[in-house]
């Protein structure tokens, strides 16, 4: 008989018994079984399946938690765990311990996930376990991309128009969409003769781009729903959105004439007055003297508008001479506005560019160019003593206080050598909104050359290099036309395979 001595018993106390099962000595508990057996006879992951379904959305990349909810989770993160542990029933019954990912294939369409649980059994022992349940992940399209991808389905319509002759704030708008990504829950873009039509699914969507247009361009919206069909038993409606937007009828370098009413509240600005450019705001300046101001969409339309010369009007002028005025020949007054400080006003004698030689006298005019212009210089302008306008606020001027000859702009000679030496492009949201890129499309390349010659205009728009384009030789181009500089362009992304060299 051999006797156990207290050293090999580390606690004196306890008590000893056999195993019911297969006879191993073990302490007493109240299965009277030990830890191998009673993990064989007991199973406490009995009532958990081992296997699940995930539903994953490759449209939007997202999955289905039900009842109807599509959430997004990125692989082996906790928002996924617990999603996978919501799917799983009879986790209630038992306390779990630890949850985490096993690694499986990222292509093999399963997740499976380690799981360990404690549960009580057979008279209050509790037992541990580690099992592993396997998720199947399947494709089913979630409801907004089913709505999408059928033929003209939307909710939200969203319209962009503008009364004018050109297509340059469009252009601006696309680029500006481009850069904030505010196109990315959009349906679709259709194109119209005076503006552009955006589709949402909801109408949420549709007023971000209207929040996001409203504060990048002077416009007026309008809003209205059209009732599809309703459930008078849940009392459930289902509407159709529209909202209408009008872009002030003003472009860049077109000319204006203000009401009586609206430039006293402007600081005494000359009723003709030059559009510098259309952002949030519009920026005018007076070039009889200088001054500049900013006039937002909601005092515009109080007080509105229309444009007298806009930039297809445009007449090709040769500077004979020019007289830049002293500081005590400017006109100033008590409670005149803000005064550029980037233009100087001079008096200029300019010709018509077809008259030169012939036995014409030069009009006399007052410019804001004279920092760029120099004798022998061309300039476009506007020819306004020949121009039959019809305008109820030109027609309350004097006619001694309109300038018989407006100038906007240097020209800065042939257009096409500037255009074959420029390096750099632009993206565009759709093609076929861009029929017609071409030198033909003479709206998108005044648009170009608007970017190129004014670097406040670019300063929110994206411009990349155009690594297609070919080099050309630069000795034809005058060092002095305005360009864009290498340090203002982005690299366009381009992925492509490129074949590994054998070591």
């Amino acid at each position: 008989m051999e006797y156990i001595t207290l050293e090999n018993n580390p606690n004196p106390n306890s008590t000893r018994i056999l195993c019911c099962q297969c006879g191993a000595p073990i302490e007493a508990n109240p299965s009277n079984m030990c830890v191998a057996c009673l993990r064989a006879h007991v199973d406490i992951s009995d009532g958990i399946p081992k296997q699940a379904t995930l539903f994953f959305c490759r449209g939007c990349e997202r999955y289905l938690q039900p009842p109807a909810e599509w959430v997004v989770c990125a692989l082996e993160s906790r928002e996924l765990l617990a999603l996978c542990l919501k799917r799983l029933k009879g986790l209630n019954r038992v306390k779990l311990v630890d949850a985490g990912f096993a690694w499986t294939e990222p292509h093999s369409k399963r997740i499976k996930v380690k799981l360990t649980v404690q549960g009580e059994v057979m008279g209050g022992a509790v037992l541990q376990q580690t099992f592993i349940v396997e998720f199947v992940v399947q494709h089913q399209m979630c409801d907004a991309c089913h709505r999408s991808e059928a033929q003209d389905y939307w909710r939200a319509l969203v319209q962009v128009r503008q009364r004018a002759n050109n297509r340059k704030t469009f252009y601006y708008l696309e680029q500006l969409i481009l850069k904030h990504k505010a196109h990315e829950n959009t349906l679709g873009i259709k194109p119209k003769h005076d503006g552009l039509d955006f589709f949402y699914a909801t109408e949420n969507n549709a007023r971000k781009m209207v929040d996001f247009i409203q504060s990048v361009l002077p416009i007026k919206c309008q809003h209205s729903k059209k009732l599809i069909s309703h459930d008078i038993h849940s009392n459930i409606y289902n509407y159709k959105f529209t909202y209408s937007i009008e872009i002030v009828p003003v472009s860049k370098d077109s000319v204006v004439c203000l009401p009586k009413k609206l430039t006293h509240q402007l600081g005494s600005i000359s009723p003709i007055c030059l559009v510098l450019r259309v952002t949030s705001t519009i920026h005018l300046i007076d070039a009889n003297t200088g001054q500049v101001c900013d006039l937002s969409s909601t005092v515009y339309w109080r007080h509105p508008f229309s444009p007298i010369c806009n930039p297809k009007q445009l007449v090709e002028y040769t500077v004979m001479d020019i007289d830049i005025l002293k500081e005590h020949e400017r006109k100033t007054f008590p409670g005149q506005g803000v005064v550029s400080n980037k233009h100087v006003v001079a008096d200029v004698w300019v010709v018509k560019t077809n008259e030169l030689g012939l036995d014409v006298s030069p009009v006399h005019t007052r410019t804001h160019l004279g920092h760029i212009l120099k004798p022998g210089d061309t300039v476009l302008g506007y020819n306004l003593s020949d121009s039959n306008v019809n305008d109820v606020n030109l027609d309350k001027l004097d006619r001694d206080s309109i300038p018989d000859v407006f100038l906007v702009k240097k020209y800065y000679g042939e257009k096409s050598a500037r255009r074959r030496a420029r390096n750099w492009k632009l993206k565009h949201m759709a093609e076929e909104l861009h029929e017609g890129l071409s030198s033909t499309n003479e709206d998108y390349n005044d648009f170009l050359d608007d970017l190129e010659e004014d670097p406040a205009f670019r300063q929110n728009i994206n411009i990349f290099k155009d690594g297609n384009k070919i080099p050309v030789d630069t000795d034809e181009i005058d060092p002095s036309l305005p360009r864009i500089t290498l340090a203002e362009m982005l690299d366009d992304l381009n992925i492509e395979d490129v074949e590994m060299s054998e070591v």
